[in-house]
């Protein structure tokens, strides 16, 4: 029976699942790994140490400025494995639909998966669906996992490896994704429309590992729930070190800190979802920095602060203000706007 919405039958195992696979994800998602339909994928792995992370996707709107929780999916799942200096390789796809959601919004998030699986170069190896009963849910729940090759070349990469005298580089503009999700789903009347920050990072950290000696890039972090604040606090507190950054070299968009302004929101706490924070040798910044502009998701990067001794027993991240003061900022405490990745 043809339906265009999801029914618990979708669920069973039987003809309606194994439709609702090849007429929705086969058609779009379709690669040697995949396609076998096996309960698992094998693999061909090149040398060198693999990184391994799996993340949850429970976004409102599932629709949004920039994106949608299918291309959402892949790009944090992704950037979490760039991180670790990793090139990302094999993803998985593990999805709750509930009873109801209409097929068309379900088309149009696997053309996103594949669409942003297509753009940063992973292949979906693995996948599954369940249904569960309407209410029980809110549309669709995606859980992904994925795997990436750290070459041997590389020194490793970590949050404890922050260094006195060392920089702080941020990506770009901070605070898009969670100002572009809080408008989404407040309907505020804004003149504006800002778009989420979603987007892959490998390969602007491949040109990043490429421009500077092994061992001179500390660290990357992707600042997404608790945004910038929460990872600089991470990193002050897993290195041992205080961090010191200015608000005047902080790239704001004018429409974010508006709406801020507007919320009462501090926009350093908003999540991002295409940026990262790097801590590097000193003497290896500027040209970092040279090499990061000319990536098209690097090219409003700016160093923000630097790495610094800690001076009391307690680690903590400091702020020169714009007018001259100091400010401590500190971890996120609460939940100001949950559901956002």
């Amino acid at each position: 029976m043809k339906t265009d919405k999801i029914l618990l039958d979708h669920g069973s195992g039987g003809l309606a699942t194994k439709n609702l696979i090849e007429d929705v994800f086969m058609k779009r998602l379709s690669n040697p790994f995949l396609s076998p339909m096996e309960d698992s994928a094998v693999l061909d792995l090149p040398p060198g140490k693999l990184a391994f992370t799996t993340d949850s996707f429970v976004i409102d709107p599932i629709f949004f400025p920039g994106g949608d929780i299918g291309s959402l999916a892949v790009h944090g799942t992704v950037n979490d494995l760039s991180m670790q200096g990793a090139r990302p390789v094999f993803l998985s796809l593990g999805l709750i639909l509930e009873e109801g959601l209409e097929i068309k919004k379900l088309e149009k998030i696997a053309q996103s998966v594949a669409d942003a699986a297509k753009e940063a170069g992973v292949t979906i190896a693995t996948a599954d669906t369940k249904v569960v009963e309407k209410g029980q849910a809110d549309k669709i729940f995606i859980n992904t996992s994925g795997i990436g090759i750290i070459e041997n070349k590389f020194d490793r990469i970590g949050i404890d490896r922050a260094r006195p005298g060392d920089a702080i580089i941020v990506s770009g503009y901070i605070g898009d994704h969670g100002a572009s999700i809080l408008l989404a789903r407040s309907g505020l009347p804004f003149e504006a429309e800002i778009q989420s920050d979603s987007a892959p990072l490998n390969t602007l950290v491949e040109d990043m590992l490429r421009a500077v000696p092994s061992g001179a890039l500390r660290l990357l972090r992707d600042p997404t729930r608790g945004g910038v604040a929460t990872v600089l606090n991470e990193i002050a507190q897993a290195s041992d070190v205080d961090l010191k950054i200015e608000e005047d070299q902080i790239p704001i968009r004018k429409e974010v800190q508006g709406v801020c302004e507007l919320l009462g929101l501090d926009p350093l706490y908003l999540a991002n979802e295409g940026k990262c924070i790097v801590v590097v040798d000193k003497d290896h910044a500027d040209d970092l920095l040279n090499v990061m502009k000319q990536h098209g998701l690097g090219r409003d990067a700016a160093i923000i602060g630097h790495v610094e001794k800690k001076r009391a027993q307690q680690p903590k991240v400091v702020l020169q203000t714009t007018i001259g003061g100091l400010r401590i900022v500190p971890i996120l405490t609460g939940e100001p706007l949950p559901r956002i990745c």
